[in-house]
């Protein structure tokens, strides 16, 4: 209560109102696997939180291209990831996340410019991967010096002059000028600097991963006191995170390298360029991919999402394919667990979209799905064959269509489903925008043997496209058969989760119950009227207690409130049956 401890007019605020709840998105979705670059997790390296992702655009800067992976003898070359990103954002996906998981033996792509440790220089790839064999242009820019540029010049300036009759760099330090071979060597005035013809030298580095993308860097100096030292812009550990992310080059200085060593490494065989000017092109090499992801690859991936609440669906598409040699036969099974117990962590309020393994038929797709059993994953069956974006003319080599795993198309349905029109919709009988057609043309006899054993089918219907004709769960409790259900009430959940934290350690009596009360059950009203909840009035749609009924003495006195919450949730209407029979021409019924 407030204190009045002098005589006058005093205003406060109430609240004369239950608390609102406001309902969570429930199509932001998170994606682990194999990419070309990138942040990744390891066993001991901290935590990469991932970037939240709103195009293809935005993978392909952070995250690389549609080229193909090397992962390994008998593994799939296609990067299954990168198609899913842009199969889920042509669906209607619009927020993602991703999680590079990289198996072991994984390089990172550099080339030794001067040997040692501390008198060493290496240019590097900060992420390992193949995208890292690419190349690193450094180009010497000059122009002539006048008394004024000197006084002006920034600290670790370099320039190229005359002492004493002998070519020499040397380097702005304060207010004088040193050798760039020593910098704690004899000071050299200005006007030994001007007696030659003095030039200031800048270096410009042009980088070109293994994928084509370019980057530049201009006016860069040599010497560590320079605004725009190299070592900085292009430093192995940034400050600025966009620069971790998106610059996929780095150069490590050793400490005891000066100026004039760090140029003549650099410039050592340089040629002149077309201008003139002396250039040397460096080529990184020895990046790899890494062997076949593993079960514990995709689990420190998936620990990287597991504090990001706003993820509700997630998928490891193409994990189902890397299960051939080398005995790794059980890893789609293990993965898929995997991703499974992710999504049933406690309060994780996620469903995870499985992949079948790639040219199963119908029945050996029903054998897989009798591996699992969960109410918080849903399957799909079978893969989607699309044109491939790496075709071109005249290149008979590389396929024009390729197979992908359907996960990451029906992920991007279920975001597209959840924005037009609801998540208490199921996530069927919608459009495969990107398909061509499906890997198995799956027909009616065949879809009645799969669908009661959990796994959704995608299929063609002449006149309709190619369409998800399924919406059940991969569980074997009969109160838990369709998607919708499950996402509904993970909606619900962490809707009401999230918004009542204001509850806790308020005095827990009636008051605080008559309000958690009024919050939820106007809430789930507004759930009601959007016909989400099924029910002709608020009372057969829903219910709520909290009060003396749901709570023991032994309750309040171990500081618990015990909410009790009934929702009629609306099924989908997955078996449509017209019943018709005949009838005479005077029958009144």
């Amino acid at each position: 209560m407030p204190e009045y401890l002098a005589p006058g007019v005093y205003v406060e605020e109430t609240s004369f109102r239950a608390k609102s709840i406001e309902g969570v998105g429930t199509s932001t979705t998170a994606f682990v696997g194999p990419t070309r670059k990138g942040p990744y997790r390891t066993d001991v390296n901290l935590p990469e939180s991932p970037e939240l992702l709103t195009s293809y655009g935005d993978f392909e800067r952070l995250y690389g291209g549609f080229a193909d992976l090397a992962l390994g003898a008998g593994v799939p070359a296609t990067n299954y990831m990168a198609h899913a990103v842009r199969a889920f954002f042509n669906e209607g996906g619009s927020r993602l996340y991703v999680s590079r998981v990289v198996g072991a033996d994984a390089v990172v792509a550099e080339a030794e410019v001067l040997a040692g440790t501390a008198e060493g220089v290496a240019l590097m790839a900060r992420f390992p991967g193949a995208a890292g064999n690419g190349q690193v242009v450094v180009r010497e820019g000059s122009a002539p010096a006048s008394e004024t540029t000197l006084a002006n010049a920034p600290l670790g300036s370099l320039v190229r002059a005359t002492i004493g009759g002998n070519p020499a760099l040397v380097v702005r330090v304060g207010n004088s000028w040193r050798p760039a071979a020593n910098l704690a060597g004899t000071e050299v005035t200005q006007a030994d600097v001007l007696a030659g013809t003095p030039q200031v030298v800048t270096v410009s580095v042009l980088t070109v991963d293994g994928d084509g993308n370019s980057a530049s860097y201009e006016d860069l100096g040599l010497a560590s006191s320079h605004p725009r030292w190299i070592g900085h812009v292009l430093s192995v550990a940034p400050s600025r995170r966009s620069d971790h992310l998106q610059n996929l080059f780095a150069i490590g200085i050793g400490a005891d390298v000066s100026p004039a060593e760090l140029h003549a490494g650099l410039f050592n065989g340089a040629a002149p360029n077309a201008a003139g000017q002396p250039e040397r092109v460096w080529t990184l090499a020895g990046g790899e991919d890494g062997g076949q992801p593993t079960p514990n690859d995709y689990a420190l991936a998936l620990s990287e999402i597991a504090s990001i609440e706003d993820v509700s669906i997630v998928a490891a598409p193409g994990s189902s394919a890397y299960g051939a040699g080398d005995g790794n036969e059980d890893n789609p099974q293990a993965i898929a667990s995997t991703l499974i117990a992710h999504a049933e962590g406690r309060r994780a309020y996620r469903i995870a979209v499985l992949d079948t393994p790639p040219e199963l038929l119908p029945t050996t797709a029903r054998t897989y799905r009798g591996l699992f059993d969960s109410k918080y994953a849903a399957m799909y069956f079978p893969w989607v064959v699309v044109s491939n974006p790496l075709a071109r003319p005249g290149r008979e080599d590389i396929p024009k269509e390729i197979a992908l795993p359907p996960s990451g198309f029906v992920s991007g349905i279920y975001a597209r489903n959840d924005v037009q029109r609801g998540v208490h919709k199921a996530p069927a009988n919608e459009v495969v925008r990107g398909a061509l057609r499906f890997e198995i043309d799956v027909n009616f006899a065949q879809q009645e043997l799969l669908n009661p054993a959990g796994v959704n089918c995608l299929r063609f219907f002449s006149g309709r496209g190619n369409r998800v004709w399924g919406a059940r769960l991969i569980s074997s409790d009969p109160e838990w058969k369709y998607v919708s259900d499950r996402r509904y009430f993970n909606y619900l959940e962490a809707s009401i989760d999230r918004s009542t934290q204001w509850a806790v350690f308020e005095p827990n009596g009636e008051r605080l119950w008559a309000n958690v009360r009024q919050t939820i059950a106007d809430y789930l009203y507004n759930e009601w009227r959007s016909g989400a909840l099924l029910g002709t009035s608020p009372e057969e749609a829903f219910f709520v207690r909290c009060d003396r009924s749901t709570m023991t003495q032994n309750d309040l006195d171990n500081g618990r409130l015990i909410c009790l919450v009934g929702v009629a949730i609306i099924k989908p209407a997955e078996f449509v049956i017209f019943r018709i029979g005949q009838k005479t021409a005077d029958a009144r019924e």
